[in-house]
Formats: C-alpha cells, structure tokens, sequence
C-alpha cells in the first residue's frame, strides 16, 4: 500500500522541513548559521529523495559573495547583497539581526520556525501553512521584541525599528531563463496582463497608496518563458494585503532568481517595543505544471475553499443606479428604477452615491451618513421595503473612510483625517482620508454603518474608497508610519464585525474600480467591483488580467449603455450581456431609456445567465482563446457534466473566419451534446479540432454555448 505522507514534517537531524500539498512540494532546511535556507520547490519528491538534496548554494560564490543558500526571509547581515526581507535598527545603531535556531513546532499543516537574535531581545516566528484541498503554501512572520519594560538592562527596554519586515522570502529554481508575469493599469484600465523577459536586475512592484492600487498588483508569476495557458511548470505568489505593499524581484548575473514581499514601502518604519509582536499578512505561493491557466485555476479553488466567506451563495444579478441617475437621486426615481430593474430579473438593487447629506456632487457630504432630507423625506426605509416588495434586496453605497471638508463631520472632528499639523493637505476628489488606525474613527465608523444596516434593512453595502493616503504622518502618535498598517487592520476588523452582527449582510469591494482587490480585501467581501470601466471590449482584458489570480464569482461585471459612458463605444446588448455574463453578472444603465426591446432582451439574457451561474460561478474555469481576435472563456462543471462557453469577437476582417475553439477540458472519451443546436459531439473532437464557435458576421459578435455530457 502507498504511504501517506505527511503534510508537514520536520527531521531535526537535518534541519529539513517539508511541507506537501497535492501536487507539490516545498522544502527548506536550516543552515549551521541558524538561518533557515530554501531548498526545493516543485513537483512532489518523497522522502528520500528530498532527504539527498543538498543544500542549495548560491552559484556566484566567491571571495565576494556568500556561498550559501537563499534565505527563507533575508535580514541584512552577512555576506548577503540582494534586497533583505528584515531590517531592524536597534538602539545602539546596530544594524540587521543574527539568528540563532531556537526550534520548531508542528501542528497539522502548520509549521512554525523559532528564532533568537544571538545577543539582542529580538524573536522571530517564520509561519509557513498547507491544507489538504489546496495547492497553495500560506506564509507570515511574526516578529517580537522578547524584552520586558521592567528590564534592568537598558539595551532590553530600547525600542528596534523596524525598517522592513516582509511576510515572506522564495526562491524560483535554475532555469534557462525566466519570465514575470504582472498587473499593471490605472483607473478605468485595471488589470493589464503584463508579460515580460525578467531583467537580470531587482525590479520593484510596489503600492505606495494606502491602498492595493490600480496600477499594480500583489500578484506574480515566473516561468521559463515556455508556458502556456495549459503546459509549463510556473511558480506564482499572492499577498492577502489591502494597504500600501512592495514585491523585490532579484535575479542576478548567474542565475539566482529570488523575491520578497509584504506590506508597507520604501521610506516608513515601524517601532516594536518590549512585549510587542507585528505579525505580518500572508503571503501564498504555489507551483504548477499546468501553465499559467493551471495556475489561475489552483488560486481560484485556493480562494473559494479558504478566502471568500461565503462561496456557496449564488452572487446576484444586481442593478446600480449611478449610471441612471449619478448624483440626481430622489426617493421617486429610485422605486421607478426598481420596477424596471425587477421586471428584467434583477435580484438586487443598489442605491449609489447622493442619497445623504447635503450631497448633491462630490464636492460636500462625505461623512454625514444620514438621509438628504429633500431627496428621502421620509428616509431610506420606504425604498428598502418598496424593494424587498418588488423580490429584490436592497444595497447601499458606502465610502466610510472618506470625508468632505464640507461635511459636519469634519467641522466637528478635523483631528480625524490622515494629515499632518506641518504639512497642507492635499485633497483629491475634494475629499482627505478618515483615520482608521485612531480607536475613536474606527468605532465611529462600525456605529454609522450598524445602524444604516438596521434602521433601512439593508442587505448589501458597497464599500468605495475613492483616493490614496497623502501626508500620512501618523497625526503626533509616537509610532507615526503604523497608520499604514493600522489603517487597513481596523478597516478589516469594521467589515468582520458588520458581517459576524448581520448574518446574511454580503459587502462588495470598491476603490474607485478595481484599486483594492486582493485576497485580504476578499477574506470579507463577496465580490469586487472591477473597474469603473464598463465598455465591453476593454473588459475583456481587464477580466482577463483579474481571472489570473480570482474567480468568477469575485468579479463584479455590468451591462451598462450604449454608447458606453467611459469611451463613447456603441456595442449591441448581446455583446455586453455576454462579457459580463463572465463573472457576477450586474445591471448598470439609464433602464428608462431602454426601448421595450430592449427591456425584453435584456429580461431573456438575464434569465439565460441564471441558468448557466452556477457553472460561471463556482465551475473550474479555462482561458481556451485567451488572446487573438476572438476570446473565449469556458466553465465546466468538476464532474465534467455541464459545460459554458462564452466567445465573444469586437472587430472583424472580411475572408478572415473565425477558427474552432478547442476544450481541453473536456473527456476525449465521452460525447457531448450542444443544449441549443441539439447537436452530439465526440469530446474527443472538440479537444483536437474544437467547436464551432456560431459567431454572427460582423464586429462585436458573441456567442453562448451549452454543453451537456452524454451517458453511453
């Protein structure tokens, strides 16, 4: 019989711990120095072969380089020249730590390293996790100061600075050569797939915000530059952080490729002082060789089974009103817009932003978290009944770190915002950032939001954060730069809390778009709103570029106008419908100037999607025309009895058909039928030669096509 090996062992004649998932293994051992070194990560080994690894050298090793393996998280002491994961200052001026292994404890798939700096009060704790259902290695330090205020020596009570502390160092294999795959974009532009030779160079991805950012992502994948979207080994990596981040790619003249990464930037620094530990986000890696779809389909189980809070629960079809109504909202409009939005199968509806204060435009009334009197006499209540009436659930739109200077809020407590008393603030959108790390803000805001949710029987909120920090000075604490962690901490612990005390109450996240997507910010959200880009042709990238790290179920998607509000685009309904039927399929037009055609379309589409969510939200995903003048996304079902696939081609060339779309998906020995044509295939066939992808002439032209598995 085979032996069960276990998920995380540690052989202390070695030094060597493993620490397997389905289809991997990571392993590190610790050198005679007290560090921990990495070793392998790859395609599974067992023991014995593991236990023959020698361990890893750098291949520059000379008079002028270490001749040591990389670390598993790099202080800066040492032969040691590449971006150090640690830095600290202690009292003296001493620079950089120096471990001593103080040992290890195991628990299930948990795997702890203890670790004593050899003559200062500094302890560290590299946390590494693997779950059985999951490909991925979960990885955080925590970092203590082990001194004690009552100390009688002073070098014991002195606080270390700490100036950098990553959650996690890894180490790529020798390859040939390496490729990095990225997310860059800008507002309006998120989540443009970026695929490039790596330099031999340390090349930065970074968030200086406060926020993740629209302009990067942290998220990377390496390969060799050979894979594909089925074929290929790649090693890819996550950080479950919403605040300002920083990724270090090294790869150097001989062939070492290594990155750290974890929360905060460049130019801030935190202080441990005795008692403290700073525990850092998670940082998860995990090693394919199914290519980069392969990859994409790891992190999206990863994130269904271990991140998002409730998986299970279908996302519904929603409708916003901003795009009807923007900041011209009165409670008449909204129950007219409801009426439509129930007749076309929505099963949510979304009052954005305008509903309170003395908010008329965004120039005043961020803050004020109450009804505008002109716009709701009568409050929010009558529209929230008036819409559960109707079948649907109410949402509200919500941007609880924000503030106005034209707001009561802020003539009460301008103490409140990000600021500093030296420097003039900047605002951006006419509104100053509210200070989450502050206790009094924090609780202020969990209030508010409690009571919108009880008083108006709101089900959904829909939480936007429309600019980055600026002038982030801590506000006089005597830990100042902790505002960019404490920050983004209390607004987790806000969103916990409105969820644990209203069960059934879903959150999407919102950042001006896609600016704060990540897997911290999805731990207690549902969905994530994507872009505040809505034309149907630049979707197709930005949710291509999303698909590489989330799921579907994730991923807000409207149909909205035409011409498109953002480019001025004209694209026919079915083209939107079928782009966003992709993700969380949502509504986000003017419907009072939809024609009855229209209207009745729109109906059927939206009935057509909720026959195919379940395979869209929680099917296993593949990217089988990723780029090319036709795109296409299929879903299967993981028993391999339903099929969707959604093909969709903006421009076209005359004589230029467009080619069979192939499903490696599929079982080359079973047969399957297409639900609409009524026509059998072999699977076989559409694996080799592929399917007819029924694309009507002309540009924008898009199809649907179901699938069923035949019993022999």
């Amino acid at each position: 019989m085979p032996v069960t090996l276990p998920p995380v062992s540690f052989d202390p004649d070695l030094g060597l711990a493993v620490l397997r998932t389905a289809h991997s293994v990571y392993a590190l051992r610790v050198a005679a120095d007290g560090s921990p070194r990495h070793v392998y990560w790859g395609a599974p080994l067992d023991a014995e072969a593991l236990a023959a690894l020698p361990e890893a050298a750098s291949p520059a090793a000379s008079s002028f380089e270490a001749d040591a393996a990389a670390d598993e998280l790099a202080p800066q002491t040492g032969a040691r020249f590449g971006p150090a994961g640690l830095q600290v200052r202690f009292a003296d001026g001493t620079r950089g730590a120096q471990w001593h292994f103080a040992g290890h404890t195991v628990d299930g798939g948990e795997l702890r390293l203890r670790l004593e700096d050899r003559r200062r009060p500094l302890r560290a704790e590299l946390c590494y996790r693997v779950r059985p259902d999951s490909d991925v290695v979960e990885r955080w330090t925590e970092l203590s100061h082990a001194g004690a205020a009552e100390d009688g020596a002073a070098d014991r009570r002195a606080p270390i600075t700490v100036n950098r502390l990553d959650s996690a160092s890894w180490t790529a294999p020798a390859l040939p050569d390496y490729r990095l795959s990225h997310l860059v974009g800008g507002w309006n532009s998120e989540f443009q797939l970026q695929r490039d030779r790596l330099p031999v160079a340390e090349l930065v991805l970074t968030s200086r915000r406060g926020l993740t950012g629209h302009h990067a992502a942290p998220w990377l994948a390496l390969d060799d530059g050979t894979a594909d979207e089925e074929r290929g080994e790649v090693w890819s990596t996550a950080l479950a952080w919403s605040g300002s981040w920083r990724v270090t790619v090294h790869r150097d003249p001989v062939g070492r490729t290594t990155w750290t990464g974890g929360f905060g930037h460049e130019g801030i620094g935190w202080t441990l002082r005795p008692g403290e530990t700073l525990r850092t986000p998670v940082y998860g890696g995990l090693y394919t060789r199914h290519g980069f779809g392969g990859a994409s389909r790891a992190w999206h189980a990863h994130v269904r089974r271990h991140v998002l809070p409730e998986p299970g629960r279908d996302r519904p079809v929603l409708y916003n009103s901003w795009e009807a109504t923007g900041f011209d909202v009165d409670e008449a409009g909204q129950i007219r817009l409801a009426h439509l939005a129930a007749r076309v199968g929505a099963e949510l509806f979304v009052l954005d932003d305008g509903w309170f204060g003395t908010r008329r435009d965004d120039r005043s009334g961020l803050g004020d978290w109450t009804p505008r009197p002109e716009a709701f006499p009568r409050g929010l209540r009558p529209l929230a009944d008036e819409v559960h009436r109707l079948g649907m659930e109410f949402g509200l739109w919500v941007e609880p770190e924000m503030v106005n200077p034209d707001s009561e809020l802020y003539r009460t407590h301008p103490d409140w915002t990000v600021h500093s008393a030296h420097l003039d603030a900047t605002e951006l959108r006419n509104q100053l950032v509210l200070n989450f790390a502050r206790p009094e803000v924090e609780t202020w805001a969990y209030e508010t939001l409690d009571r919108l949710v009880r008083e108006n029987a709101v089900d959904w909120l829909k939480w936007d954060a429309n600019r980055p920090f600026t002038e982030a000075s801590g506000d006089g604490s005597p830990d100042p730069d902790r505002v960019w962690i404490d920050h983004t901490r209390a607004v987790h612990r806000v969103m916990d809390r409105l969820r644990a005390d209203h069960p059934g109450l879903r959150i999407e996240a919102c950042a001006g778009g896609g600016g704060r997507v990540d897997l911290g910010m999805l731990a207690r959200t549902d969905q994530a709103w994507t872009s505040d880009n809505t034309d149907a042709v630049d979707r197709i990238d930005i949710q291509h570029g999303f698909s590489q790290l989330f799921p579907a179920q994730a991923m807000a998607a409207w149909v909205t106008d035409s011409p498109n509000p953002a480019t001025g685009r004209s694209t026919p309904l079915r083209f939107r419908f079928h782009v966003a039927m992709a993700g969380a399929l949502g509504l986000g037009g003017d419907l009072t100037r939809w024609s009855e055609d229209e209207l009745a379309e729109a109906a059927e589409l939206v009935a057509r999607y909720k026959e195919i969510r379940p395979l869209v939200q929680r099917g296993v995903q593949h990217r089988v025309a990723p780029s090319g003048p036709v795109t296409a996304v299929h879903y299967a079902a993981p028993d391999d009895s339903e099929h969707v696939l959604l093909v969709r081609r903006p421009t076209t060339r005359f004589g230029h058909h467009p080619a069979p779309v192939r499903l490696p998906a599929l079982d080359p020995g079973a047969r399957y039928v297409d639900l609409d044509l009524k026509r059998e295939y072999s699977g076989a066939v559409l694996i080799g030669r592929g399917i007819d992808p029924r694309l009507p002439a002309g540009d924008y032209a898009s199809s649907l096509i179901r699938l069923r598995r035949v019993d022999s």
